[in-house]
């Protein structure tokens, strides 16, 4: 089949759906991306894929969302894809309703996340909902990332037969590495016995920073590796103030380390993954985490709390508060045994669960039932 992958931001389109573009490729698909422009792009192109250039919006703005409809209408209607599959709220509902206009014979979806369930205004997470079901009614392959999400998505009969899918990364790419750990604490100056909390996100509130930033106050000792960048298009105020703080109560402890490409080596050189968000879908960092045999502490919210078993891989604590938060980012700091068990077995649990070519390969089988049963073209 030709396959049209949408998505919202370039960001998005490199590190959730270029593996499985590859992965489809693979299959013999014929496989396109589209999304906003962006520098992430870069080495999409540069493995072979076309990705079409679109003036996506992460708002509910109706000029630039009903802007983003008519180009993705065109684009449809120039590229005529066997299937159009959407990703991420807002870009998943106008990619499925733009292929429904075209009559595109087969559309799919893939939730990183629902609208509905984030915090925010009553009429936002109404609006979000309604939206969602309108979509739902017209998309033939439904997928979720989480298993919470997909029950969500047959309690509010969003679609027929929601699927819940998972996500994946790479066991030999993200793993421990006694020599890696040692290079990079090298590098940045860091002594072995210095426990390294790290955390790996956009810098946006949500994410949990000023409870991190705050807790890491009540763990002595111990240094906080920050990796990645606020997006242009990120919403939901600033972190200056509180990283402004935080430089001048932890000092050195605090190391601002920005967008990386050496992920993997950074987190098998820290010693305890932190995740504090207030919402996600199934974050890919913390399957990296578990992969290089960190213990995770996260919040006890949709995605993290399937992901982590209480007490065996990590710790979860409620969202919003930096005192539960320290306490656990002292157990597992301080207690170098306990957490060395912990991320042995999360190494354990991610490998069998959360494996990259076992998420993508059910996919791909997914898509190849779909193309067997593909509707003639309008």
């Amino acid at each position: 089949m030709k396959i049209l992958q949408i998505t919202n931001v370039d960001f998005a389109l490199k590190q959730f759906l270029f593996p499985l573009m590859q992965a489809l490729r693979a299959a013999g698909h014929d496989v396109q991306g589209g999304c906003a422009e962006g520098p992430d792009l870069a080495p999409v192109r540069q493995d072979g894929f076309v990705v079409h250039s679109l003036p996506m919006a992460r708002s509910f703005s109706p000029i630039a969302q009903g802007r983003a409809l008519w180009v993705l209408i065109r684009l449809i209607r120039r590229e005529r894809p066997d299937m159009v599959h959407g990703h991420m709220p807002i870009s998943g509902i106008l990619a499925r309703i733009a292929a429904k206009i075209c009559g595109v014979p087969i559309i799919a979806y893939t939730g990183h996340g629902f609208l509905f369930n984030q915090p925010g205004s009553c009429l936002r997470r109404w609006l979000s909902l309604v939206l969602e079901f309108i979509a739902g009614r017209i998309t033939d392959l439904y997928m979720t990332v989480s298993v919470e999400e997909a029950r969500d998505a047959r309690r509010l009969h969003l679609n027929a037969h929601p699927l819940a899918i998972g996500n994946g990364r790479d066991p030999q790419r993200f793993r421990p590495d006694d020599a890696v750990r040692r290079r990079v604490r090298a590098a940045l100056g860091v002594a072995e016995d210095v426990p390294v909390v790290i955390a790996v996100s956009r810098l946006v509130r949500h994410k949990g920073y000023p409870e991190l930033l705050r807790a890491m106050e009540e763990v002595p000792g111990a240094e906080l590796w920050v990796v990645g960048e606020r997006l242009t298009t990120d919403h939901g105020g600033d972190l200056e103030g509180s990283f402004a703080r935080a430089h001048q109560v932890l000092g050195k402890r605090l190391r601002m380390l920005g967008a990386r490409d050496d992920v993997a080596e950074l987190l098998a050189g820290a010693d305890v993954f932190a995740l504090p968000s207030h919402f996600e879908g199934l974050p890919m960092s913390v399957i990296e985490a578990m992969l290089c045999g960190l213990p995770v502490v996260a919040t006890d919210v949709r995605g993290p709390r399937e992901q982590v078993e209480q007490g065996r891989t990590g710790l979860l604590v409620p969202p919003g508060l930096a005192a539960p938060l320290a306490r656990a980012l002292q157990v597992l700091t301080q207690d170098r045994e306990k957490a060395v068990a912990m991320g042995e077995r999360g190494r354990q649990r991610a490998v069998s669960v959360y494996a990259q070519d076992r998420v993508l390969q059910r996919v791909v089988r997914l898509v190849g039932q779909e193309a067997q049963t593909m509707k003639p073209p309008r």
